[in-house]
């Protein structure tokens, strides 16, 4: 069983952090060893632990 929300998520996609809402949108990094690397707007780089917080991908409209 994955812990991981964030596993399905690719480098390149837009996620936002849904307890963060202040950092802005972010570009993820990379996402390995059950870590997701995202780059946000007004947070810079954050490394995120598995189980830690579900990332809302962004959809353009």
């Amino acid at each position: 069983m994955n812990d991981n929300p964030n596993a399905q998520l690719l480098p390149g996609m837009l996620v936002r952090h849904p307890e963060h809402p202040q950092w802005g949108v972010g570009q993820v990094q990379s996402n390995i060893a059950e870590r997701t690397t995202v780059m946000f707007e007004n947070a810079g780089k954050v490394v995120i632990p598995a189980g830690c917080a579900a990332l809302e991908i962004v959809v353009d409209t």
